[in-house]
């Protein structure tokens, strides 16, 4: 069956990414140990990361439509691996910000063509399956850091780790990759596939809305990522040790959900489905916020867990959903794709910074109301959007048999 081996291909892709964004992840200690980077000068690597995989995520979506995702996704995941070569044998400073930069743009070509065939493998099967997707890749994630843990007990060096995987991992990508859909090339004349659907999915105020929708739900996201920890920490008086099972609970919360969400997008709708997820991030936010205020330290701990568990299964769903409104459309999705993909990991980026500016001026929960409020904006952006495109006639899914 055509359809289910590229879904079985797209499982591995998304796995393999989130391994190699986990393994660099897991040995920034060993990188910042051996050339002595201190926080800024590890910071800044981290944000030409950042940078590198912007710019190339606009320059991807155009190579997707012209190309197709599965020749991209050829070159693009074999190279993104072997790209992790660069700052694991950077000699110095100065030239690990120069292999920062390639291995940020190595992840934003991989991530835009690896999501644009999801769509398109979800297009053929006619059903939600996009969110397994994304918990597959926190997988791989996880797995990295399991996998550096071990090393590390064994002896052996985060560069050596490093090097293995920058070496190892492109031919792991060869079997995944040969498992997708077929390429089929784009139409004669413009270099697009006429389909219905095509001109309200690349219309600029619905990818605007999109994009907006994105950025609310990953800057919430990366909130929770940097600052969840730290506000059991330095709010609620959590033990050291303790105080990062804030962001395990909605770490967990988040995989859980994104594995066995499409189900619950195809009994709610993609509408619906945003639209929870909007008022059950902000629920969850609200939590975190009044947690302070109620009872004993233990109820406070326990109030704030509830909070980001919420939080996680809320914005569990968005960029599954959203990414799926933009392949519902019709028509080359490489371009609105990769523009909505540069929206929401822009959120990402700055989220962080702006809040702890914020904390800085003020205080943590006072930064923290932020991402509360775009928890909401994802779901008053992202509905009226997706109504928009999913309400709109769409290409007769292909039959997802022989």
């Amino acid at each position: 069956m055509v359809a289910r081996r590229a879904r079985q291909g797209v499982f591995g892709l998304f796995f393999l990414s989130g391994l190699v964004v986990g393994v660099w992840a897991a040995g920034l200690p060993s990188l910042n140990d051996r050339l002595d980077l201190g926080p800024a000068r590890l910071g800044t690597a981290l944000l030409l990361i950042s940078f590198g995989a912007l710019v190339s995520m606009l320059v991807a979506g155009p190579v997707v439509d012209r190309w197709t995702s599965r020749r991209v996704c050829w070159f693009a995941g074999p190279l993104s691996a072997l790209a992790l070569l660069a700052p694991a044998l950077a000699p110095s400073y100065p030239m690990l910000l120069v292999s920062a930069v390639v291995f940020g743009i190595g992840i934003g070509v991989v991530e835009v063509g690896i999501n644009a065939h999801s769509v398109e493998v979800e297009r053929v099967y006619g059903r939600p399956i996009i969110s397994a997707f994304h918990g597959t890749w926190s997988l791989g994630g996880a797995a990295a850091g399991l996998i550096t843990s071990l090393v590390l007990k064994l002896g052996v060096s985060g560069q050596t780790l490093l090097v293995a995987t920058a070496v190892v991992v492109p031919f792991l990508y060869v079997p995944a990759v040969m498992r997708l859909l077929p390429s089929v090339p784009p139409a004669e004349g413009d270099g697009t596939a006429a389909a219905p659907g095509r001109a309200v999915g690349l219309r600029w105020g619905l990818i605007a809305l999109l994009g907006l929708a994105a950025f609310a739900g990953h800057l919430s996201e990366g909130a929770a990522i940097d600052w969840a920890a730290l506000h059991a920490r330095w709010i609620l008086g959590t033990d050291p040790a303790a105080a990062p099972l804030a962001y395990t609970i909605f770490a967990v919360a988040m995989t859980t959900v994104r594995l066995l969400g499409d189900p619950i997008r195809a009994r709610l709708g993609s509408v619906r489905t945003i639209q929870l997820a909007g008022v059950l991030a902000t629920c969850g936010y609200v939590l975190v916020l009044v947690a302070p205020l109620t009872g004993s330290s233990v109820v406070r701990v326990v109030v704030a867990w509830a909070g980001w568990a919420l939080a996680g299964v809320g914005l569990a769903t968005v960029v599954p959903v959203i990414f799926s409104a933009v392949g519902a459309a019709g028509g080359p999705v490489g371009k609105a794709l990769s523009l909505v993909t540069a929206f929401g990991y822009s959120g990402l980026l700055i989220g962080p910074a702006v809040l702890g500016f914020v904390a800085e001026a003020s205080s943590l929960p006072v930064a923290l109301v932020i991402p509360a409020a775009l928890a909401a904006v994802v779901a008053l952006a992202g509905s009226p959007s997706i109504r928009a495109l999913t309400t709109h006639p769409t290409p007769t899914p292909v039959s997802t048999r022989d």
